[in-house]
């Protein structure tokens, strides 16, 4: 728009047919009595966008019958070149702003040029230009250097649509993904943060989740597929509904991760995953862990400070078939925080990762220590986002993880 106007025309306009936008993949007809299309861009004059907003908000859908020049250009392919505004744009211009100057001195446009925007043989919106009788009309050979543009910007906004859509759609998987954060059970209290690698990734290998199990029992699992691009995502999403599948069933935490283990041999990208499942168990005050190649868990007592929980075998990734997944059993008998978290948390190119782990315990410690409400419905999950700030920058080249949880043993 700026490189339109004010200086080749006084008023420009792009407009993207709606059914572009949202992606309906049957064919228009040739001859269509209507086209509807979204204003995605206005610049009139050297006046500021804002000064037309309320009369020509950006983002508005009009529809234009077959006889309007925007609906030829758009059916033919062809750019339109007219002596003015036509009957229709005249008309409702005029009902927007009456009484607006503006208004009035684009309906007395002396020249008007609608450019199809073309993308591969298809018109998918089109470019509106005006000059007043001030200006000469606008000659063929400046309707081709218009094409010219359009034919540029076209394939810029079918980049952006594709990323667009990219970008939804990982967003609306990793919605799809997350518990609810600030969950409570019986006698547990969950919260969780996620972050993707670097700043462009929406969606890793990275997992977690909450599983609510036979009798007073809680599952809660952290896992990491290798990688974070688009099969590491597939990989984790079908661990996680392996997980969630076999959480369903009367078994205990080895056999568990034994049948997860037999999963992901199965499944492509998910060899060499890592994970550790926790299992609270509200009647026996028990908290057992089960890992597979992953950071061990920390826990707090109610005097501090972190530490990490000493797991009777670490465990091999998931994937390899070893078919030996021993638990770690822990009697608690007051209430305590549990973390699990992926090697993104603890692990960089400056430090290793027990550097990294004794650093994640002394942040726990002093975000616990410090919290102005300990027992706030908001503690966890500000204890999360405190976690997760302390873990370094935003650029990060692997996701970063926690899952934690308040246990607090009933009396027996």
């Amino acid at each position: 728009m700026h490189a339109l106007a004010p200086g080749f025309c006084d008023a420009a306009s792009v407009y993207l047919l709606q059914r572009w936008l949202v992606e309906e993949e049957a064919r228009m007809a040739a001859d269509p009595p209507q086209i509807e299309a979204r204003r995605l861009a206005l610049r009139i004059g050297a006046d500021a966008a804002e000064d037309w907003e309320h009369l020509l908000p950006v983002g508005e859908v009009l529809v234009f019958p077959r006889e309007t020049p925007y609906a030829r250009a758009v059916a033919s392919g062809q750019t339109q070149l007219l002596d003015g505004v036509d009957d229709h744009t005249a008309e409702r211009l005029l009902k927007t702003g009456p009484d607006h100057m503006g208004v009035d001195a684009l309906v007395r446009s002396a020249s008007f040029l609608i450019v199809p925007l073309r993308l591969r043989g298809t018109a998918v919106g089109f470019i509106a230009c005006t000059r007043g009788p001030d200006r000469e009309p606008f000659a063929r050979v400046e309707a081709v250097a218009v094409e010219s543009l359009g034919s540029r910007a076209g394939v810029a906004l079918d980049n952006a649509r594709r990323y667009e859509r990219e970008r939804r759609t990982a967003l609306a998987i990793r919605r799809s993904l997350l518990p609810d954060t600030g969950q409570s059970f019986e006698g547990c209290r969950v919260a969780h943060g996620y972050r993707p690698a670097g700043q462009d990734t929406v969606i890793g290998g990275d997992w977690y989740d909450v599983l609510p199990r036979a009798g007073r029992r809680l599952g809660m699992v952290v896992g990491d597929a290798m990688g974070h691009g688009p099969e590491s995502a597939v990989a984790m999403i079908q661990l996680r509904t392996a997980v969630r599948t076999l959480a369903a069933l009367d078994i205990g935490p080895s056999e568990l991760l034994h049948r997860l283990d037999a999963v992901a041999g199965d499944t492509p990208g998910a060899p060499f995953a890592t994970c550790m499942y926790a299992e609270w168990d509200a009647d026996l005050n028990l908290c057992t862990f089960v890992g597979a190649g992953h950071p061990p868990p920390l826990i707090r007592g109610p005097g501090g400070p972190a530490r990490r929980v000493s797991l009777v075998t670490p465990g091999l990734p998931l994937g390899l078939g070893t078919g030996r997944y021993e638990p770690t059993v822990l009697p608690l008998s007051e209430p305590s925080l549990v973390l699990l978290y992926s090697d993104g948390l603890v692990e960089s190119r400056t430090r290793d990762i027990d550097q990294g782990i004794t650093r994640l315990a002394r942040d726990l410690d002093a975000g616990t220590e410090e919290a102005p409400e300990p027992d706030g419905p908001d503690a966890l999950p500000s204890l999360c986002r405190r976690l997760l700030a302390g873990s370094g920058a935003d650029d990060v080249s692997d996701d970063r993880t926690l899952l934690l949880a308040e246990l607090t043993p009933g009396r027996r």
